[in-house]
């Protein structure tokens, strides 16, 4: 039996809706059809006359009360009960007369045509009695409201003629909806008075109006010249901390990225494509968590890779990298930073790659720009902004010494020359003074300035960070976390920073990592091995040497050969000096399946593979694992390699050469290429001595494959 499947009627003519209720037109026409009805059926049937109008009486009586109920105008009610006792009253006599005769049928008419013109009378007359109450109801919110707002403006005029010796006319206060102040608009007298002449007072005038310790009265610019906008904050919200908000949704290089809060609650946005940002603040003024909370904003990114260099042991970027190296989560789990310098080597190469990145993106994205008809390239998920947080990268520019120099000389390399090319630099200072702000560079390039006070008037010249802005002074923000930030967009001003902490960092971390970009294809070739083995063992061991949890020693400590339970390095030979040193090739290997395992190096090519091989983030070692229980550090020190040497490839002779340290053999490495080739790991390109092996990352760029 076959079974119909019903599909749903398509109506071309008029739709009716059952379910809406009656109009004039169609109430008069629903009453009058109805009356009519009643009175043939009643006829036909002999029924009593005075039924009808009983009936009729009672729908009379219940909708006066319903009116009533509902609050209803006189009239309205009136017309409702008179046309149920009309059409009674047509009801009743056509059952004494007869229905079927052309006075009953006009007079019928005549009746609906009435019923019909007072519903809609009383229709608009209703509409007309609800607007007018909500605009009287709306009409009074506003007395209350300008009531409040007219002594607001009366004592602000006063307190501004008190103080800055000039008159002017408020035309408008707007209540901050957070409830924390409120902002004046008023209009400067005649004869060229500027707004200055009230910033330059503001804190005369927050001493006139006695405002809580952190709330200022901020005059700025208004719509024009001659009107000026004054901000006055009347609850303290920089002394208590606020904690990094928890909605992770994905943001973007070109909406803005949040920096913190001002003083009336909203978050402040800095616009980072084309510009580079300076924060200053001395030890203890929170400076390190506003790094971490910058961080953590470019993590919620899907255009942006952080690179981040501290020499003062890397401590800045460490929290985004462990969680990515703890393991036991059972998924894999990418840095929330791309790369971290901790040494001035490591710096160097970072340096280098991003000059070799911004030289590489003029030449080959030239046409990408003339398609977008633009002089900056277009970033996206694609093609990432980078962006490179150096701590304390001020006090390396004013640096006398030579190695630092050298750093110093990269850095503004960088800020010169890659603009357009989406490469940016946060640096951060213990102060802001000549010394370090004596750079042209850094002052022209940085923008996007920050002061983290923390009430420290040493080494904390305001005046310097935010030439031309007057009022500001260390002691409005004597608060951890608290300073004053300035953009191109937003006049320098008070603002809190978000407090962070190692477990909201690991949560952002596990939160983000499938959100991270990758390097496009020609900035990776552009950078070179430093950028695809920034990961590697001895380029890393440092971070897991130092994750040390519990100073204090097991009880029945574990021998040498066992390994801990749960994720990171057995280094146990290492802590347990009684016991025989450790093999540092066995390490080494195990430290970079764990790397492997944990987060790729370099994206994933979007090409059909020649026959199915499960799919991995990173190196694809699972068969070497299920022959080996421990794998052979040369075998991953060869297969390193050939993913450094990128899409132009590189021989079993080269690679041979590389591993002296282990004794391997050119026959060996080629027996290791050919099950690389047969697992489809790599590809092979030309034959006998000019064969050459390309990695399966770089397997779509390569020409001549196999």
């Amino acid at each position: 039996m076959t079974s119909k499947t019903s599909s749903p009627i398509a109506h071309n003519g008029l739709a009716l809706d059952w379910a809406a209720g009656h109009g004039p037109v169609t109430g008069a026409l629903s009453a009058t059809t109805g009356a009519y009805a009643v009175a043939t059926i009643g006829t036909l049937a002999h029924m009593p006359p005075t039924w009808a109008l009983a009936a009729g009486t009672a729908g009379a009586i219940g909708h006066t009360a319903t009116g009533l109920r509902q609050k209803l105008a006189a009239r309205t009610i009136g017309a409702r009960a008179a046309s149920w006792l009309l059409g009674s009253g047509w009801t009743t006599w056509a059952l004494a007369t007869g229905p079927l005769t052309w006075t009953s049928l006009g007079s019928l008419a005549v009746l609906g045509i009435g019923m019909g013109a007072a519903a809609r009378s009383v229709g608009f007359y209703e509409e007309a009695r609800e607007l007018e109450a909500i605009e009287a109801a709306e009409r009074h919110v506003a007395r209350e409201l300008s009531a409040g707002r007219r002594a607001v403006a009366a004592e602000w005029v006063d307190r501004i003629q008190r103080v800055c010796g000039i008159t002017v006319r408020v035309l408008a206060v707007e209540m901050w909806p957070t409830g924390t102040g409120f902002t004046i608009d008023a209009e400067l007298p005649a004869g060229g008075t500027t707004y200055d002449r009230i910033a330059k007072e503001t804190s005369r005038l927050s001493a006139d109006a006695r405002l809580p310790h952190g709330c200022t009265a901020a005059a700025s610019p208004g719509i024009d010249q001659g009107r000026v906008l004054i901000d006055v904050t009347t609850v303290n919200v920089l002394a208590e901390d606020i904690t990094f908000p928890t909605d992770y949704s994905p943001r973007s290089i070109h909406t803005g990225l949040p920096w913190g809060v001002r003083t009336d609650g909203t978050p402040v946005n800095v616009y980072l494509r084309e510009q580079c940002a300076l924060a200053a603040g001395p030890t203890g003024s929170g400076k390190t968590n506003w790094v971490h909370t910058v961080l953590a904003v470019f993590a919620l990114t899907t255009d942006v890779l952080s690179w981040v260099i501290d020499l003062n042991a890397g401590s800045a970027g460490l929290p985004w990298v462990r969680p990515a190296m703890e393991g036991g989560t059972g998924t894999v789990v990418r840095p929330g930073i791309d790369w971290l310098a901790s040494t001035p080597a490591e710096a160097h190469r970072m340096l280098d790659a991003a000059i070799a990145i911004a030289h590489r993106r003029k030449v080959a994205y030239q046409q990408l720009m003339a398609d977008a008809n633009t002089d900056l390239l277009p970033i996206s998920a694609g093609i990432p902004q980078i962006m490179i947080v150096v701590d304390e990268g001020a006090e390396i520019l004013a640096s006398g010494d030579k190695a630092m120099k050298e750093l110093a000389a990269k850095i503004l390399e960088v800020i010169r020359i890659s603009r357009a090319m989406g490469l940016r630099t946060v640096l951060t200072a213990l102060g802001a003074t000549g010394s370090v702000l004596g750079n042209l560079m850094i002052r022209r390039e940085a923008k996007v300035r920050v002061a983290l006070t923390g009430g420290e008037k040493e080494g904390m010249d305001l005046a310097k960070l935010f030439p031309g802005t007057r009022g500001l002074r260390v002691e409005q923000a004597p608060y951890k976390g608290a300073g004053f930030l300035g953009s191109p967009e937003s006049p320098p001003a008070l603002f809190k920073a978000w407090r962070i902490k190692p477990h909201q960092i690991r949560d952002i971390v596990h939160a983000t990592s499938d959100r991270h970009p990758y390097l496009d294809a020609v900035s990776a070739k552009a950078a070179g091995p430093n950028y695809a083995r920034r990961w590697d063992s001895a380029r890393t061991a440092w971070i897991t040497e130092t994750q040390h949890t519990n100073p204090t020693p097991p009880p029945n400590p574990a021998p040498a050969g066992t390994a801990p339970a749960g994720g990171g390095l057995n280094l146990s030979a290492h802590r347990n000096t009684t016991q025989a040193p450790a093999d540092e090739d066995a390490l080494a290997a195990e430290f970079m399946r764990q790397i492997d395992a944990q987060f790729a190096t370099t994206p994933e090519p979007h090409t059909e593979p020649k026959t199915q091989r499960p799919a991995s983030p990173g190196l694809n070692l699972s068969a070497h694992r299920a022959e080996q229980p421990q794998d052979n550090a040369a075998q991953q020190a060869a297969l390193t390699l050939l993913l450094a040497a990128g899409p132009e490839g590189t021989g079993a002779s080269a690679i041979a050469r590389q591993l002296d340290r282990y004794g391997t053999s050119r026959q060996t490495v080629v027996g290791w290429l050919k099950t690389w080739v047969e697992e489809c790991e790599a590809v092979r390109t030309g034959t006998g001595t000019k064969a050459r092996y390309v990695h399966r990352t770089h397997a779509s760029n390569s020409p001549g494959q196999e």
